[in-house]
């Protein structure tokens, strides 16, 4: 087996066990799970309910309570918080391995930009070093699914672009449906593609503007076919998400899909902002510094020696995380200085393509006046990912040693930072020094 495999099963193995590891623990509903584990079971038992998002996410867990309730389960990990006696597992294990793919998917995007072995390796050890994913694949929520559709969704467009097979348009259209059936927001992503069609298409209309079409990923684009475009990147997300609903409205026969969708609108608009709404409200800016992660459970016990803390914290790797946030903004000022000077590297597509679909999932979010949460910010820091990643990999192929160093020392102060904060991650008992010295001030 090649090296190159090798390396990308070993980190899809170390993201598959830090996902699965003691995944029963804390036998209650986490977070959110108060609604999707809640509604999900709906499903299981025909029972009419009201959700406030797409339903894809509820019937995906579903599945999962329902073939995880085929096999036994210690008693120790059982509850009927979801209005009948499921094991934490049932309604996390989908969620979990849906999670250890992300690495993989992140990578193999990376490798359809550049078709570099070093790019890809470096931005799927990343991903899998990155610490609000992993708590997201870890509980019965729902970001895990969008992130993961929304990227398929972009890694078969960067088939089709490479190969020219529209089947893989097809596909696209599929997953791009299939993650704004998980949530709105999901929508970002299609924003994302049809922003680089656009930019080609004005490329091509206007005398090569910018110099764009020539290059890369751009010269890839061809539009002698675009019904195909039109066909498979609108109608059939469309078609997706429509049929999507089905189940949904087969179960809550008294809403027609316009009322349901009035509704969503409606309870979303009703949502107020501030510390008031909810003690871990965040604005789209804070988002890009991690000021305000998010407790998603926390537990103190009194022993003998001492308090001990429970906590999971829905947060980054803060190294990663603020080195991601610099790597967009090193981008935007490299994108700028080639535009005004019109001399353009082999990278610049990749470039492009990373800040247009970080900016489609960031931007939006100025116009929602609703309580925010950091998690809303995953989609667009998927795609700061393979910029620090882009920026690491040239650092460790340059034939500088300095830059090498540079590299070698910010991978090794990303993976000491993981370790560090894991025990947030995966909820490790921790004493109050311990939990003190992983939080600053406005974490808690």
């Amino acid at each position: 087996m090649p090296i190159f495999t090798l390396i990308i099963l070993l980190f899809f193995l170390v993201s598959l066990a830090l996902r699965f590891w003691n995944l029963g623990q804390f036998n209650t509903l986490v977070f959110d799970e108060v609604y999707y584990a809640k509604f999900a079971n709906h499903y299981l038992t025909r029972t009419p309910f009201l959700n406030s998002h797409p339903p894809l996410t509820e019937y995906l867990i579903a599945v999962g309570m329902w073939l995880g309730s085929l096999f036994p389960a210690s008693p120790d990990i059982i509850n009927n918080l979801t209005g009948s006696w499921r094991s934490t597992l049932s309604y996390r294990w989908l969620n979990a391995l849906t999670g250890s793919f992300f690495p993989l998917i992140l990578g193999a995007i990376a490798y359809q930009l550049t078709y570099r072995r070093s790019y890809t390796i470096v931005v799927t050890l990343l991903a899998t070093l990155e610490g609000l994913f992993l708590v997201e694949s870890r509980y019965a929520l729902n970001n895990i699914y969008l992130i993961s559709f929304g990227l398929l969704g972009h890694l078969f467009f960067l088939l089709f672009v490479n190969r020219g097979k529209y089947l893989y348009l097809t596909v696209t259209g599929v997953f791009l449906g299939l993650s704004a059936t998980i949530k709105w927001n999901g929508l970002g992503f299609i924003l994302g593609i049809y922003c680089l069609i656009f930019m080609v298409y004005i490329s091509h209309k206007f005398n090569n503007l910018f110099e764009l079409r020539n290059l890369g990923l751009f010269a890839r684009i061809k539009f002698n076919k675009p019904f195909l475009l039109l066909f498979n990147l609108l109608i059939v997300p469309i078609f997706t998400y429509s049929i999507l609903w089905l189940p949904y409205l087969l179960l809550n026969s008294e809403y027609s899909l316009w009322q349901i969708h009035h509704k969503i609108w409606s309870f979303h608009q009703s949502i107020g902002d501030g510390l008031d709404v909810h003690p871990y409200c965040s604005r789209w800016y804070s988002w890009l510094i991690m000021a305000r992660p998010i407790a998603y459970f926390y537990e103190n016990k009194d022993t003998p020696s001492g308090t001990i803390i429970y906590d999971v914290h829905a947060m980054g790797n803060p190294i990663l995380w603020w080195l991601a946030t610099g790597s967009i903004i090193v981008f935007v000022l490299f994108v700028l200085i080639i535009l005004l000077r019109k001399k353009h590297n082999y990278y610049f597509p990749v470039l492009i393509f990373i800040l247009i679909n970080y900016f489609c999932n960031l931007l939006p979010w100025i116009l929602v006046s609703r309580c925010t949460f950091l998690y809303h910010y995953m989609s667009a820091y998927s795609f700061s990912l393979l910029g620090i990643g882009l920026i690491i990999e040239q650092c460790l192929i340059s034939t500088s040693i300095f830059n090498r160093r540079l590299g070698i020392l910010l991978l090794l102060l990303i993976s000491l930072s993981f370790v560090y904060w894991l025990p947030i991650y995966l909820g490790f008992p921790l004493s109050s020094e311990g939990f003190t010295m992983r939080m600053l001030p406005n974490w808690i």
